[in-house]
């Protein structure tokens, strides 16, 4: 999906369109399943805050400022849900939300349409992991200090700009270049190193 395509996407959830309600969900679910898996390290605490990531983006529609920076804004809200995760003891909700919550109304008498999304413990493990290869990336990902690991996702993974980037992790584009460079030296010596006990075990 192009960038165009996104931004038409958010001017539809903010003039509240089922249609762009679905094709989000559509676009971003396994995104965002993605990056909070390789963030927060498990597969269960991803679910979660991909799931409350989601959530959140119904629940605050009204700040995303400029539709153009869709991508950027949801994978600031998925940084800090993750942070939020370390303190859901102190933070956890009154009560659990439903996506149902946040759908606009698409009867007269204010009925939601329900939004069909996938159970994240049903995506296919080959989705994410198809070889041995990717796995070890997605372990040498999930190594990395959080500082760099997070800039390593948003630049080469989700493809955010410098520029984007700098702004979702409010840091100056030069410390996002910077935290960049390092994270793909420590991803390559990792990978050199795994690739060298390949070659010789063979």
């Amino acid at each position: 999906m192009t960038r165009d395509e996104e931004t038409e996407i958010a001017q539809g959830l903010l003039d509240g369109d089922r249609n762009a309600f679905e094709r989000f969900v559509q676009h971003f679910r396994e995104k965002l399943f993605q990056y909070s898996w390789l963030m927060c390290g498990q597969r269960e605490d991803a679910e979660e805050v991909a799931q409350e990531t989601l959530l959140s983006v119904f629940r605050n529609l009204d700040q995303l400022r400029e539709p153009r920076r869709l991508r950027s804004w949801v994978f600031r809200i998925a940084k800090n849900a993750c942070l939020m995760k370390r303190r859901r003891s102190v933070f956890a909700p009154d009560r659990e939300l439903s996506l149902d919550d946040y759908l606009p109304a698409s009867t007269a008498n204010g009925e939601h349409r329900h939004i069909e999304i996938a159970d994240w413990r049903r995506l296919p493990e080959d989705e994410l992991l198809r070889s041995e290869l990717r796995s070890e990336l997605h372990t040498a990902i999930r190594d990395l200090p959080e500082l760099y690991r997070t800039v390593l996702l948003l630049r080469d993974v989700e493809g955010l700009t410098t520029e984007e980037t700098a702004r979702t992790l409010d840091v100056s584009q030069d410390v996002v270049k910077t935290r960049l460079h390092r994270a793909r030296l420590a991803l390559r010596q990792k990978l050199d190193g795994y690739l060298r006990i390949r070659a010789d075990a063979t």
